[in-house]
């Protein structure tokens, strides 16, 4: 499973996920086995928001992508890519993204796209 976090700071989960150009990607099948395997930080053309709709995306390898916030543009455009968005109030990317992982509740209201 591959999981994308938006983080703008590269610390913390952060929000507005159709402008954000920068991404933990962790991929894995357990807790155990997780592991970052990329930072992606796009320049502001290739965000969900400036991209093109028709054109392969790098988000679009992703299993899930978990923010702190985003818009209903967004989900239909991850929906459309074929990513399951979720939205959290965890601050920390790596617990987040073993929550995942493990099939545990993020904290706050999940959207499922």
């Amino acid at each position: 499973m591959k999981i994308g976090i938006s983080s703008q700071n590269f610390r913390t989960i952060t929000g507005h996920a159709g402008k954000a150009r920068r991404f933990f990607v962790y991929e894995g099948n357990s807790a155990n086995d997780l592991q970052l395997i990329d930072k992606l930080d796009l320049p502001k053309e290739q965000s969900i928001h400036e991209s093109n709709p028709a054109e392969r995306h790098v988000l679009d390898d992703l299993d899930v992508l978990i923010t702190a916030g985003c818009g209903e543009g967004f989900l239909r455009k991850m929906a459309s890519r074929g990513v399951k968005v979720l939205r959290t109030s965890e601050q920390d990317p790596l617990i987040a993204a073993k929550n995942v992982i493990e099939g545990k509740p993020l904290l706050a209201v999940e959207i499922e796209a």
